[in-house]
Parts: C-alpha cells; structure tokens; sequence
C-alpha cells in the first residue's frame, strides 16, 4: 500500500549454527570464492530441520557481509510448514515470513511479495490480502481459502531496513530502492543455495503500489547478479516473472490520470466538483512539462520537488479534501486516512503484532522491540525516500529491459483504485519502448472471466499482461479474493486470462 499518510504529512559462510535471538554471530570478511570452489560450503538443505525454539544461522562464501537466520514458525496456516527470520546484513537486520505451499511445496513455483509504501509493513500483505490467514482481531486470525499460497511458496519481507519487524542497530538505513535491491538480491541466492530443493524453481518477485517501483529494481538486480554466481559454480536463480497490482511505477503518467479519475466517468461518475475539474485540467499541462524537464529529462533536485508539491496540490489534494477513499474511488474512507490508511483492520493487525506470544511465535528480535509498538508504515523511511526523489526514477526502463530478457510481466490494476490508477498504469505501458510495443499498442482491451462471469478487460503482447479486475480497488486479494487467486494460478500456468 502507498503509505498516504506519508503523502499527506508531506505536502517504505561456510559455517552453519544455531543460535538464540540474543546470541547472533555476524558474517563478515570479503569474498572468497576459493571457499566455495574448494568444495567448503555445505548447504543446510532441510528446512524441515529447523528448530522451532532458536534460529538456524545460514551463511554463504559469496555473500560475506550477509547471514540468515530462520527458524520453523507455525502459525497462520496449519495446513503447511511457515518459517520466520532475519536477513542480517552486518548492523541491518530484515524480517521475512516464508509459507510452503498447499498444493505441492517441492514442486511448485516460488514467488517473493513485498508491500509498498515507500516503508510499509508486508504485514499488511499477508495478513489482510494474499496471505494463509487474515486477522479478524487483535486475537485472532482465521484459514484464508484464497491465499497465494494455494499454489506456490511464498515469502513476505518487511523491507527496506526501518519497515515492520526490520531495523538497524546503528541507524544505517537505506534511502533508495536500488540500494534496497542489493539485500534483498543477496537473501534470495543465499535462501536457494541453501535449501537446494529450490534450485532452477521458477521464482516471481510481486508487489503493489510503491512495488512497482521496488520490484522492477529488485528483479532487476536478481536478474544481473546471475552471471556472478555462474561464475563462482552456483547455481543462478531461475527469475521466471514479475507481477506489480497496482503499481505506482512511473509518476510522469500517473500523476496526469489522477484528474481523468476524479473528473471523468471512467470507473465511477465524478468525485470533484467542476470548478475544480477545470481547475486542473487547465494545470496539467504545466504539471506535465515541468515534471519531464526537471525530473525525467533530468533530475534536478530542487525544480523536480517544485514540480511534485505543484502537481500535488493542483491535482491530488482536490481530491483528499473530498473524503473519499483513494485506495478505493467507490466509497469515503473508513477513519482518518493518517490514522487507518481508510482500512481501520491495518490498526487490528499491528495490535495482533503487538502481542508478546506473536512476537516469540515469529521469534522477534526482543532486545529491539520490547516495548515498542508495531508500526504498519514507517514515515522515517517514506521521508528518506521523498528526500532522495526515488519516485522519479524512471522505472519503465527496467521494465523494458526485464521483457527484453524474457521475463514476463503482469501489471493488474483493481478498476475503482485511484492512487496507482488503470488508467495510470496503461498509459505507462502504451509508452514503453520495448520490441514489443508496436504487438501490444495494436492488441485490444478485451473481457476476461473466472467461472463464465466477465471480471475485468486485459491485453497483452509477448510476455507482457495488463489486466483490470471490476469492483476491487487498490487492494486486489482484499476486495476480490477469488478473482486474485484465479489471476495467479493462469500467471503461474502461463495460461492466457
């Protein structure tokens, strides 16, 4: 989830051991492959070997710096075995969640899903969208029939450093998504030459809303860290996809759609009054302009901020002042948008986080956490990333060169969402310089179903999808939880919508 209340405040070894939480031995020394073509590393291989009671230290000769603890966290879903850790990156310490699969976890694909923000909790994700179990109360979470998990492993990360259950000892944070794209590249090869049954598994790499500026880096990097670990005789990791639902992935068309959205009749009728509408669309053009002179053509850090709090003011805060919900165009917020992010069940699930048996269950770093509460969205992190401008990197461009390398590309976009709109995310694709633009430009918008009834229009081309889903809004697993998990299940089968 875009973290609004960001938005609004402003104008997300060798050596094997285990160990207890309290008993952490860092990795550290540079690289040495000797090590690794010397036949020295030894995988740990089971992770049905792991304790329940302590962490389980995994440490690789390729990734000095980095360690990861994991240790069996049953919860959630008693159906399958879930697993709780750290990926310690020397003073950095990043929360995971790993869910096998219901259906077949030694055969099935592996996908990596991370909420937005910039800097909030994959909490959220997991426990109100596509996760094994929702939670209803600050006691309680019950069986999702719908959750991802039907079909494939799937692991959760609080990332960047500073978000959900993460932190740093020293305060060394991360203020961009390409520095955050390093850890999380690392942890994935650490985690597959660990537990070699994953080895060459199909692996996707999702997220939402400020994931679509995340992912595309990250996948970016996994996809370029290949040729290394070849190299040194590991084994590369067999990135088959990425999928971003309602991805705020490029801010030179998003912003623009936003005025289609509130004005026009494109999803519901207007939700600004017209003397606004006019307002703003005699503003677009000027908006547009400056926005690709200062911040795309080049970034200049000073006209680009200028330009964002224009365009912010003029087109998006007209819209705030209405009361409705932007993560969902149809209906008025649920709350204060600082306080509930209009979903009131985000303030349940950091109260079900707070409990003390949840947090030893997840095996939570006490020393850190004791007595501070969970935190959904972090502003500390969403302030980092505004400061170095990292919305306006233009990410379309690791799009591009991800489909021309062959990685197929989902973007699904809930129809009623307004911040990280479809009308938003289809003029990005429409832009897109690829081989394949001029196949997808001429394919049309047409329907697809799930059990006969028509649920949203797609079009696709090569390996890129793009496809609307009717009546969900910015959270696609929340409001359509059926439609969500039928969409998956085609991607992962490479099926046709």
């Amino acid at each position: 989830m875009r973290s609004l209340k960001n938005s609004v405040l402003a104008l997300l070894s060798t050596t094997i051991i285990a160990v207890t939480a309290s008993n952490i031995r860092q990795p550290s020394g540079g690289f040495d492959s000797a090590k690794y073509d010397n036949g020295l590393f030894a995988p740990f291989e089971d992770l049905h070997a792991l304790s329940e009671r302590e962490f389980t230290t995994l440490e690789h000769p390729l990734f000095p710096n980095y360690g990861v603890r994991i240790k069996e966290s049953d919860f959630c879903d008693g159906t399958v075995k879930s697993y709780t850790g750290y990926i310690d990156v020397e003073a950095r310490h990043l929360f995971f969640y790993f869910f096998e699969s219901r259906n077949n976890p030694d055969k099935d694909d592996v996908i990596l899903w991370t909420d937005g923000g910039p800097g909030c909790s994959s909490a959220l994700g997991l426990f109100m969208e596509l996760g094994p179990c929702r939670v209803t109360s600050p006691d309680n979470s019950i069986f999702n029939p719908y959750s991802w998990n039907e079909k494939a492993n799937v692991f959760f990360i609080d990332q960047p450093i500073g978000v959900g259950f993460s932190y740093a000892d020293y305060e060394e944070y991360v203020g961009t998504t390409e520095d955050g794209a390093k850890d999380v590249a690392a942890f994935i090869a650490i985690f597959f030459e660990h537990f070699t049954k994953f080895k060459g598994r199909a692996f996707h790499m999702a997220s939402g809303s400020y994931g679509g500026r995340y992912i595309p880096a990250y996948a970016s990097y996994v996809y370029d860290q290949n040729p290394k670990l070849i190299a040194a005789g590991a084994t590369p990791i067999n990135l088959t996809s990425i999928m971003i639902g309602n991805g705020c992935s490029d801010q030179i068309t998003m912003i623009p759609s936003y005025y289609e959205m509130q004005c026009k009749s494109e999803t519901v009728p207007p939700v600004v009054d017209i003397s606004t509408c006019v307002a703003i669309k005699r503003a677009l053009p000027r908006c547009q302009e400056w926005l690709k002179k200062s911040c795309d053509d080049i970034t200049d850090s000073i006209s680009c901020a200028a330009a964002i709090a224009f365009c912010t003011n003029t087109i998006e805060v007209p819209f705030y002042a209405t009361g409705m919900n932007p993560y969902d165009i149809s209906k008025p917020c649920d709350g204060l948008i600082t306080e509930t992010l209009c979903y009131p069940i985000t303030n349940t699930i950091a109260s079900f986080l707070d409990k003390p048996d949840i947090r030893r269950t997840l095996g939570v770093d006490s020393d850190h956490f004791t007595g501070r509460n969970f935190s959904k969205c972090s502003d500390e992190v969403g302030a980092r990333f505004r400061a170095n401008l990292d919305s306006v990197f233009p990410s379309p461009y690791y799009i591009a060169a991800l489909l021309e390398r062959g990685i197929r590309t989902l973007i699904y976009v809930g129809a009623n969402d307004w911040i990280c709109n479809w009308i938003g995310n289809q003029n990005m694709l429409l832009n897109l310089d690829w081989t394949g633009a001029d196949a997808f430009k001429a394919s049309e918008l047409k329907e697809w179903k799930v059990d006969g009834e028509v649920v949203g229009l797609t079009r696709s081309a090569g390996k890129l999808t793009f496809a609307t889903i009717d009546g969900a809004g910015h959270l696609v697993p929340l409001d359509k939880p059926k439609v969500s998990l039928e969409l998956v299940k085609r991607w992962l089968a490479a099926e046709d919508l």
